[in-house]
This record gives structure tokens, sequence and C-alpha cells, in this order.
């Protein structure tokens, strides 16, 4: 009989030991803190598409380690950089968390390990997860290859001239004390 994940309740060791495979897709809206990340115009946002695979690694002299691998995607209205108008940008995660018993041991190796350590949960919710690993790969500024609109390179400012065709004032009074010597 086969087990039914949730992915908003999942029993880690359960689906790590079973190494069953969840995925799915999710509208954008229900991640709220990934979709006020985007930018609201003619750009419709797609949806959240993401995958968890549980597995058992061996360790020698110890119990096997419980891991979790996430990939999500999505594709984001954000806005460019460099013309202010807006780009749909490819946002994409792909993580292996190792679970621990307990904080104390996730803390013990969060210095040391180079994967991303996680205190074991029966009731983990993973689309949270995926939402967080979504925003911390949210580009850091957004950009279009090459965008639509002409970007001027240079500003013109006609006081922003005049001021520089004035004469410094600290520049006369030099010319004046150096003329009174």
């Amino acid at each position: 009989m086969d087990k039914k994940f949730d992915a908003q309740h999942l029993d880690v060791a359960a689906f790590a030991r079973d190494a069953a495979l969840l995925e799915g897709q999710v509208a954008l809206s229900s991640m709220t803190r990934l979709w006020d990340e985007r930018v609201a115009g003619s750009l419709q946002p797609g949806a959240v598409v993401w995958r968890l695979q549980g597995r058992l690694a061996p360790q020698a002299g110890g119990a096997d380690q419980i891991w979790l691998d996430l990939q999500a995607s999505v594709a984001l209205p954000m806005q460019c950089q460099r013309c202010l108008t807006p780009v749909l940008e490819t946002v994409q995660a792909e993580r292996a968390f190792r679970f621990v018993a307990d904080e104390a041991t996730a803390a013990a190796l969060d210095d040391e390990a180079e994967e991303d350590i996680l205190v074991i949960s029966r009731d983990l919710d993973a689309l949270a997860l995926i939402e967080d690993e979504l925003i911390l790969s949210l580009p850091l500024v957004a950009l279009h290859e090459v965008c639509p609109l002409p970007v001027p390179m240079s500003s013109v400012d006609p006081d922003f001239q005049e001021a520089a065709e004035r004469p410094n004032p600290f520049g006369v009074l030099a010319g004046l004390k150096s003329g009174r010597s």
C-alpha cells in the first residue's frame, strides 16, 4: 500500500525511509511572501512548480542520514533596475537538506557542514520551505537581457550646467588672497 504524503504536513523520516517523491504546482498567490516580491503589471506570473525527493544516506558506524532534496521554480514579474519596466524573471531553487534529531545537534553541525541542516519534523510544511528557498534565490538585481526601451545613459540638468559654468566662489577668494600678498 502506497503512503500518501502531504507537502504541508510532511513526516520527513517516513518520507525519506520510503524514498518518496512529491511534485506539483501551486499558484504564486498562495505563497504570500513571494507574491509580495512581484511587481504588478501586464506580465503574468507563473505557477510555482516544485519537486521533493526523500532519501536515506548510509552512514558508517551510525544510523542512516535523512535527506530531503528540493527543486522549485517560478516565473516572477519584477522591476528591471535598468529601464524600470517589468521583467519576467525565472527564479529557481535547488537544495539538499540533511535532518538531525534536535536543535543542539543542528547548531553544532551547521558551522562545519556544507549542506543545510534542519531539525527533523513529523509535520514539516514543505511548501513554506519551498517559498523560503525561492525568496533566498531571488536575483539581487532584476534586469532585462536587452531592455525594451532605450535607456538614457546621461542626464541633462540645466541647473547643473549653469552651476558648472559659474566661477567657484572659493577660487575667486583664493585669487583675491594671492593678489594681496
